[in-house]
């Protein structure tokens, strides 16, 4: 992927290091308001291999119910080091979905709010909670944040044997996916939606937000690479690998060694790779309905 000299965005924070706004000690995460994402993959396999919890109870906590935990006040959040080259990677990712997604809002006589990325390492408060690495990237709607330690990248390399620069971008894109899918209103209106549903139908609504979390990935890509040129050979096929990789059948089959589709809340290693595609040839929002799709 090339994207060394590509602009890098200011909208970044740099809480590494601190310790987010806590005076130290132990303690289990407590995520009180609603985040939704990749983050919950990662939750998924702590959930399977480290913790011993169903990922759905761990999924409800993220998703639903209680509304967002008041946050501590914190030292203000200072830049990365410019010398630091993964911060520089992820603020040039943000930065091109910046500059992608604005434009394709004021095409449609909108104007795009530009969501913070934080680096933080360990633990750190949000607005819907307390956030933990070992829930992976993830955005929260109270406060339009992308959320991500970077030791995340070793987990993908390391568990999901999947790397890239490009394959990291997506991560990076599919969060802000979800913010998009905030200021369109689709993530509450599909919150509301899954308060009133069976837990069947309600994992079933969270899949198809996923997918076109994936699938604004995809659009970004598209643009990105139209205005800028940042895809090299054998990037989409390392994209196309991390979404097969953190399908829910993938992670099923390798945490439990059986698939149960009824829980399912991100859709299918093929699922996952189809909507990434799709959005990434079409390169248009409306490509991406999947609450309208008769088949995922």
């Amino acid at each position: 992927m090339k994207w060394e000299g590509n602009r890098e965005s200011d909208n970044v924070e740099d809480r590494r290091g601190d310790d987010g706004g806590y005076g130290g000690g132990g303690g289990g995460f407590s995520f009180g308001g609603r985040s939704i994402g990749l983050g919950t993959v990662a939750v998924a396999l702590v959930a399977s291999y480290f913790l011993g919890i169903n990922p759905l109870t761990v999924l409800n906590m993220l998703s639903g119910g209680g509304g967002p935990a008041p946050v501590q006040q914190q030292a203000p959040a200072h830049k990365p080091s410019p010398d630091d080259q993964m911060a520089r990677f992820v603020s040039t990712v943000l930065a091109d979905t910046e500059d992608t997604w604005g434009q394709l809002f004021a095409a449609n006589g909108s104007q795009y709010v530009r969501p913070r990325l934080v680096l933080f390492s360990g633990r750190t408060q949000t607005a819907c909670g307390t956030g933990q690495s070992a829930m992976g990237p993830f955005y929260c709607p109270a406060d339009q944040k992308v959320y991500i330690d970077l030791a995340f990248y070793d987990l993908m390399k390391q568990r999901f044997k999947v790397s890239g620069n490009f394959a990291q971008a997506y991560v990076i894109a599919h969060e802000v996916g979800h913010h998009v899918q905030h200021l369109l209103g689709i993530s509450e209106k599909v919150e509301a939606a899954r308060r009133n549903s069976t837990e069947k139908q309600a994992n079933a609504m969270s899949v198809r937000l996923e997918l076109q979390a994936d699938c604004f990935a995809g659009v970004w890509a598209y643009h990105a690479n139209e205005a800028r040129h940042i895809i090299e050979e054998g990037d989409i096929d390392a994209a196309l690998n991390a979404a097969s990789a953190i399908g829910d059948d993938a992670l099923q089959r390798q945490a439990r060694g059986e698939v149960v589709p009824d829980s399912f809340t991100h859709g299918t290693s093929a699922q996952r790779v189809a909507w990434f595609k799709r959005g990434i040839t079409a390169g248009k929002v409306s490509a991406c309905n999947t609450f309208a799709a008769k088949q995922l």
